[in-house]
């Protein structure tokens, strides 16, 4: 039975040794013929892509550097929008709905048999339950673009992080797309936001995007870390916009030396969010490399000394482990909508220009989310 034309979809043939050695010369483009139903199940549904987020995962799976990976040949895409074209008996959703797909439970981040079913496709398959409708008036695009970098986000500052009203939040790596979904989140959870990058342009729509105060930060060839023109260090910096207080709950995305550094301004009892590590990715060094000596250390006579709780959080393995934790946060999320969140998208592409996407997300060229279209 014909669903639709033949489509394209994205395939990495091959972990590759860095992940941009993958989008060079793992990564291909290939006709994709329409899902056979014959194939599928009674809950089954098809998805006629029409966005799929362009992540940072993306990256590092693709390199074999992520904590969990799809077996090549597999195509990539975390997160994807669309509008279903089929489904199956048991599946009580309508053909033309918009929806977006859990990419917890579908898609090379799950764990289960719909792992092949990345979002750089034309077509992808998910059981029903995998899809949520896409909130009334968002594009496609910005569907692609929201569950994973909110819940990421809502995992490390709340069910971690405790972060409260009134409180000043520390966000590195803050106009990526979870970056600047934490400082969304921060913002609506009434705390005082400084977020920190390296481009004056990308922080300028930080601010525009909410945050309270930005610091272009920078580092010297000894790894000291200052601000701006005139060499503040990021302590100083922290203190000063703190009222010499420090900061309660720092949230990192980046790793490297801004980490250790962080620590110096921030107050007694605070928490630290270890996020990921964007500033070193190659920590794993390739699939075969694991416990490679250049990963990211923090000073423990600063955690002990400023009595600090220092938090992992990993937001897809807490997840899998535990999956009725995404409960309260997705209620949460979803009330936030409601009263008018959104996701911000500052790039799109065709999927025909898919390598040139993966350079400008590993080059962090853009603020928020970047997208594909098939």
């Amino acid at each position: 039975m014909a669903m639709g034309p033949i489509g394209v979809r994205a395939v990495v043939e091959a972990f590759g040794e860095t992940p941009l050695d993958a989008v060079e010369h793992q990564l291909r483009l290939e006709p994709q013929p329409p899902p056979d139903p014959a194939e599928l199940g009674p809950s089954d549904v098809i998805v006629a892509v029409r966005a799929a987020q362009v992540g940072w995962v993306d990256l590092l799976m693709a390199s074999g550097q992520y904590q969990h990976m799809a077996s090549p040949p597999y195509t990539p895409g975390l997160e994807l929008a669309g509008d279903v074209v089929w489904r199956g008996p048991e599946a009580p959703l309508e053909v033309g709905a918009r929806v977006i797909a859990d990419g917890l439970r579908t898609g090379p981040r799950s764990l289960g048999a719909y792992q092949r079913w990345g979002g750089f496709a034309s077509y992808a398959v998910a059981p029903a339950d995998a899809l949520r409708p896409l909130p009334v008036g968002w594009s496609h695009d910005q569907g692609a673009c929201f569950l994973g970098s909110y819940e990421t986000a809502y995992h490390c500052l709340v069910a971690r992080g405790r972060l409260a009203a009134g409180e000043t939040v520390l966000i590195h790596g803050a106009s990526g797309a979870t970056g600047l979904a934490a400082v969304h989140l921060a913002k609506r959870l009434g705390a005082t936001v400084i977020a920190t990058g390296r481009s004056p342009d990308k922080l300028a729509e930080v601010a525009a995007q909410g945050a309270d105060h930005t610091l272009r930060t920078h580092a010297d060839p000894e790894g000291r870390i200052s601000c701006g023109d005139d060499g503040e260090s990021l302590r100083d910096a922290l203190k000063r916009l703190t009222g010499g207080r420090g900061v309660d709950v720092v949230y990192d995305g980046v790793g490297g030396p801004i980490s250790a550094a962080s620590l110096r301004g921030v107050r007694f009892g605070a928490r630290y969010l270890i996020v990921g590590w964007a500033a070193t990715p190659f920590v794993a060094k390739g699939r075969g490399g694991r416990g490679a000596p250049n990963a990211n250390v923090l000073p423990t006579n600063l955690i002990m000394m400023k009595g600090l709780d220092v938090l992992g959080c990993p937001t897809a393995i807490s997840t899998h482990r535990d999956p009725t934790i995404r409960g309260e946060r997705l209620a949460a999320l979803d009330r936030w909508v409601a009263e008018g969140l959104v996701p911000h998208v500052g790039a799109t592409y065709p999927l025909s220009e898919l390598k040139e996407a993966l350079r400008a997300k590993w080059a962090s060229r853009v603020v928020g989310g970047v997208v594909v279209r098939p």
